[in-house]
């Protein structure tokens, strides 16, 4: 089998589960992670033969991919800030949206010329943001915290590969007596859990079935619990004119912005590339 037959092979069972631009697009990384061959190279060298290695790696992900697994657990990685990331099931999966939350911290950052700075991430899991924020101002000094021993685990051997030097601690932060682990910051960023219990029918299959859950879900009657912990820590923690970022609840924006300014913050919600509100920045007044 040579290159092209492959993808093509690959393309036409993924096109059983995948609409025909996501199946492509899963196609195109599987075949180029396998082979180390690029779009263009296989478009310009077709015949490039697959070895037997190779198919049995591809006849394997094509089994873990027709089960609606995510690619990027299938083949353990993840683009994050243009940056290359290790992931697996005990993280969530780097989203592009995350990526505008890093974009707007890092602009307040630069345009404070704010650079040895003390940074704090609530639920780093992979440790994406802490690592997109260190690499790209290298003079921050930041502390990721979360729960998971397994997500610190991966946030670690993302921050080792990547060469940035991270503070991780794992801390449940909703157990207030734990904050006194914790220093003062001039930035908290965080992308909590947000998503309801009952908004679980409208997840995506892949997502419901292989994400952790105790990164996505919040109870229905608490569902603005993390918010509330954040709000109440900066009270404490947060230095002078300093800010607090985080990725909401598209459908609870107005919600979320009640509870920080209720507790004594003036606030900004923004929207994503999809005209979402996605994120919110607050300041205490």
């Amino acid at each position: 089998m040579n290159i092209k037959q492959a993808y093509q092979q690959l393309l036409l069972q993924l096109s059983t589960i995948y609409d025909n631009r996501e199946a492509a697009n899963i196609a195109n990384w599987v075949i180029e992670y396998i082979t180390e061959q690029n779009k263009i190279n296989r478009i310009l060298h077709p015949d490039i033969s697959i070895s037997e290695k190779q198919l049995a790696e591809l006849e394997m992900y094509t089994t873990q991919l027709l089960q609606h697994q995510p690619v990027q657990y299938v083949l353990k990685e993840a683009w994050f800030f243009g940056l290359h990331f290790y992931v697996n099931e005990h993280v969530l999966i780097p989203r592009p949206e995350t990526e505008e939350l890093v974009k707007w911290t890092l602009d307040f950052l630069q345009e404070n010329n704010l650079k040895e700075k003390k940074v704090l991430e609530i639920g780093t899991g992979s440790g994406c943001i802490s690592i997109a924020l260190k690499k790209n101002n290298p003079h921050l000094q930041i502390t990721s915290i979360d729960i998971s021993a397994e997500a610190l685990a991966v946030a670690k051997q993302n921050a080792s590969s990547l060469q940035s030097t991270i503070t991780f601690k794992e801390i449940n932060f909703l157990i207030e007596s734990n904050w006194d682990k914790l220093e003062q910051y001039y930035v908290i960023i965080s992308n909590p859990p947000y998503i309801k219990e009952s908004e679980k029918d409208s997840i995506n299959k892949n997502v419901l079935a292989y994400e952790p859950h105790l990164a996505l879900f919040v109870l229905d009657t608490d569902a603005l619990i993390f918010y509330k912990k954040i709000a109440a820590f900066g009270k404490q923690h947060l230095l002078p004119k300093g800010k607090i970022f985080v990725e909401i609840n598209e459908a609870l924006g107005k919600e979320t912005q009640e509870v920080f300014e209720q507790t004594g913050y003036t606030t900004q919600l923004k929207k994503d590339l999809q005209g979402k509100e996605r994120m919110l920045m607050a300041i205490i007044i």
